[in-house]
């Protein structure tokens, strides 16, 4: 089996005539997080939305431990062991956190290992435990995105993708929404980040790509693309001349 958990080779994706990827390549590795950069149109969320099904490419091949998935739906994809934490988040407002959270194990039939999960979840997660009768649309927005992380454990994912998972977030959840991406990945769950913000997203990253206006145009180790001057330049802007000059 090969080393790359999740491989996209030579994606070109179309809204109608319009295109979004050039001949996109890229590969996260088992056991590591690897963040996709940058800026608005560039092409990041739709590049989640490939690999969650949810839109199609044009040409290319994705492939999910060495099978390929382009073309599944969503459900099978999940099934495989790919599960998500979308920008929006997109939890059921009106339904309380336990059944968001049970929502998570929607495709999985083992309800004893259903049942272990949960409680192994909620202690992760204690935020979440003291909210479990509480309607999930009332959460804060730090809280609601702690739930939409539970609920994508519940389905036993090898691989989490996350988009803009510090998007809104006051100072205190991004630190804690980071810490738990960072915990869940030492017990063996891979995570691949779509992030606007270059700083957050390599200060927890393995590895990361750059994407720009449909292409990839860097690529490496956090630590190098920390300190490129690309990245600060384009991506890191003021916070980076600031911690540079301080």
């Amino acid at each position: 089996m090969s080393d790359a958990l999740l491989k996209l080779e030579h994606i070109e994706t179309f809204y109608g005539p319009v295109q979004v990827h050039f001949d996109v390549n890229f590969q996260v590795r088992r056991g590591q997080i690897v963040s996709l950069l940058g800026g608005n149109a560039s092409g990041k969320s739709t590049t989640m939305k490939l690999i969650l099904g949810l839109h199609k490419p044009r040409s290319g091949s994705i492939t999910f431990e060495d099978e390929a998935i382009t073309g599944l739906s969503t459900p099978q994809i999940v099934r495989r062991g790919v599960g998500s934490v979308p920008e929006a988040r997109r939890l059921f407002g009106d339904m309380t956190v336990r059944e968001n959270l049970l929502m998570g194990a929607y495709t999985r039939r083992d309800r004893v290992a259903i049942d272990e999960d949960y409680e192994r979840v909620l202690g992760l997660f204690p935020r979440v435990k003291e909210r479990l009768t509480q309607k999930a649309g009332t959460l804060s927005g730090g809280e609601q995105q702690m739930l939409a992380m539970a609920r994508a454990l519940m389905s036993r994912p090898k691989l989490i993708c996350m988009d803009e998972p510090t998007m809104g977030l006051s100072p205190l959840y991004v630190d804690k929404v980071l810490e738990l991406i960072d915990t869940i990945n030492k017990q063996g769950v891979t995570f691949f980040m779509v992030e606007q913000n270059a700083s957050l997203a390599l200060e927890i990253a393995h590895y990361g790509y750059v994407l720009q206006t449909g292409r990839v145009v860097l690529e490496g180790t956090a630590e190098s693309l920390l300190g490129d001057e690309r990245i600060r330049d384009a991506y890191l802007g003021g916070e980076a001349a600031a911690t540079t000059a301080s």
